[in-house]
């Protein structure tokens, strides 16, 4: 008898991410597929890159890349040299295969051709005819004719079963940036669009009609579907990511930009700030010894921590707990993030003598766990991660046993940058989501959901504890915040704090309204039945709260 295991219906994840570069992206995908226990389709844009498959021919690249504005890369997915840009939808399905023939290999040509199938039937949906083109993989558009088009290129990789890269179809992309590679390294058949074809469809609609397609097809354990709201402009950017110094003065009330953002993603309108807290966002104040201590040491050795420039209302605990978060590379952000209160002006140069204060703070205060988190810099050619580095050697040399987790930026994704870190080997690498794809553009126009995955996925492969935070509170849905969750879980994110937003000053984000205990309660249950080792929900949970337990919850 030859037992064949049952096929297993898993759920389809669709985020349409807006414009990732492609190094996040690929950070992402690699992540997913590695952790990931569902399926997931992501759906976006690249800005301007040729892609090399692995057995891709230089020779077919024709122009040095940079000369037009694009990225060169070369990548583990099957295929020759293509083009992804601004206007192109680009999918990467993250897909269980069952095994071919009830085995356990699956079938790639099967895939293959159910990737153009889906294709061919969006295609069809937007009344437009296209095929398959016999010997060349893709889809095609002209096939009757002497003057067939490629449309949609497709290249994937197989491994277990588990799918990995897949398509690229062609919008309304810079069409003259085909010409500067041989596509596909077939030199003879021309490339169009679906707006060359004749069909006016914005991007919008053809991803809703792509996830309608993919559901359909793949989404038979049932799916849900997150956009993050993408209209990225310069001007939506934080000033001192674009160098141009300081920001709006502060006025009466959110600013404009600010509130346009957040009618961009739904949300129309949020609490007084005046209004009168609930009681259990009311925390109580323990100024005990060990807190008084701890503070003089910090005045005496001019130290920043964020403990105190955010306001946080568990500082009373954490400090008699012998836990405490400094921040480094000064305290001027080079970003706005309509959530946070941390100075914007123009930063200073990193201190040199930072990395041995903070050490000699850490001893003198008998810490036994220590959490580092940063300022966005910018400014910085490594975003600032040098001086983690530093920080935490210097930690290391006065006070070996203790336990270091760092709460960084993006550093663009750079991967050098993030390497600097990793190779310092914290006990937890932290880097906070904040809040849901529908949000990121009002909360954090400077920074990315795909990116911020992309940095913890990064961090899981490099063998860390992983660590994220969202914070609730600023128009978000319940059914998002679990979405994110599956995200996180995704990657292998290992612990999870969820915290309520309470609003800084009247030129901040609003809070929406105020999450009960019994929701923080229900969303940790939701966390942890999915899989993530360890998460803390309550109103007054900060990304640091209980940080050393939920850490030493990892190490059981």
């Amino acid at each position: 008898m030859v037992l064949v295991a049952p096929v297993v219906a898993r759920p389809l994840h669709v985020r349409w991410l807006g414009k990732v570069r492609y190094q996040d992206a690929n950070a992402l995908q690699h992540g997913l597929y590695n952790q990931a226990s569902d399926d997931h389709l992501l759906l976006l844009e690249h800005p301007h890159v040729y892609t090399l498959g692995m057995r891709a021919s230089m020779e077919h690249v024709l122009v040095d890349p940079a000369s037009v504005g694009a990225e060169l890369i070369r990548t583990d997915r099957g295929g020759d040299v293509t083009y992804h840009g601004p206007g192109q939808l680009v999918g990467y399905p993250i897909l269980q295969l069952p095994g071919k023939g009830g085995g356990t290999m699956a079938d790639s040509v099967a895939y293959v051709t159910s990737v153009e199938q889906l294709i061919i039937d969006s295609l069809a949906d937007l009344d437009l005819l296209a095929d398959r083109l016999p010997g060349f993989p893709g889809v095609w558009v002209g096939t009757a004719t002497d003057r067939p088009r490629k449309i949609c290129a497709i290249g994937v990789r197989l491994n277990r079963g588990r799918t990995l890269h897949g398509f690229g179809l062609n919008v309304d992309p810079d069409l003259a940036m085909f010409g500067h590679i041989i596509p596909c390294g077939i030199p003879d058949k021309a490339v169009t669009s679906i707006r060359q074809e004749g069909i006016s469809a914005s991007m919008a609609e053809v991803v809703d009609v792509v996830t309608a397609r993919a559901v359909e097809r793949w989404g038979k354990g049932g799916s849900d579907r997150h956009d993050v709201v993408w209209r990225h402009q310069v001007s939506d950017l934080a000033p001192f990511s674009r160098g141009e110094g300081p920001g709006e003065l502060p006025g009466q009330g959110t600013s404009v930009r600010l509130r346009g953002r957040l009618a961009d993603a739904g949300v129309v309108q949020g609490l007084a700030i005046g209004e009168r807290k609930p009681e259990w966002m009311r925390a109580k104040v323990k100024m005990g010894d060990d807190y008084l201590r701890l503070k003089k040491t910090m005045r005496d050795l001019n130290l920043v921590t964020v403990c105190e420039e955010a306001g946080c209302p568990n500082i009373y605990e954490c400090w008699s707990d012998g836990t405490a978060t400094f921040m480094i590379n000064g305290e001027r952000c080079t970003r706005a993030c309509g959530f946070c209160l941390v100075d914007t002006r123009h930063p200073a140069p990193p201190d040199a003598d930072e990395p041995e204060r903070v050490a000699a703070a850490v001893e003198q205060m008998g810490l036994s766990y220590v959490v580092l988190t940063t300022v966005a810099r910018d400014d910085l050619a490594d975003g600032g991660a040098s001086q983690f580095a530093a920080t935490i050697a210097a930690i290391r040399r006065r006070t070996p046993a203790i336990q270091v987790e760092t709460l960084i930026s993006d550093c663009k994704g750079d991967p050098a940058s993030l390497d600097l870190i990793f190779g310092a080997r914290p006990a937890v690498l932290n880097h906070n989501m904040e809040t849901v794809p529908r949000l990121q553009r009002a909360v954090r126009p400077s920074a990315s959901y795909a990116r911020s995955l992309a940095v913890l996925a990064r961090a899981k492969d490099a063998g860390l504890t992983t660590k994220s935070s969202l914070i609730v509170g600023m128009g978000e849905t319940f059914d998002e915040l679990v979405g994110t969750l599956v995200d996180l879980r995704g990657i292998g994110v290992d612990i999870v704090t969820i915290g309520q937003y309470l609003r800084p000053t009247s030129n901040h984000l609003p809070v929406a309204r105020w999450w009960t205990p019994d929701e923080f309660a229900e969303l940790k249950r939701i966390g942890e039945a999915m899989g993530i080792g360890h998460v803390e929900s309550s109103p007054l949970t900060r990304s640091s709260y209980h940080a050393r337990q939920a850490a030493g919850s990892q190490a059981d």
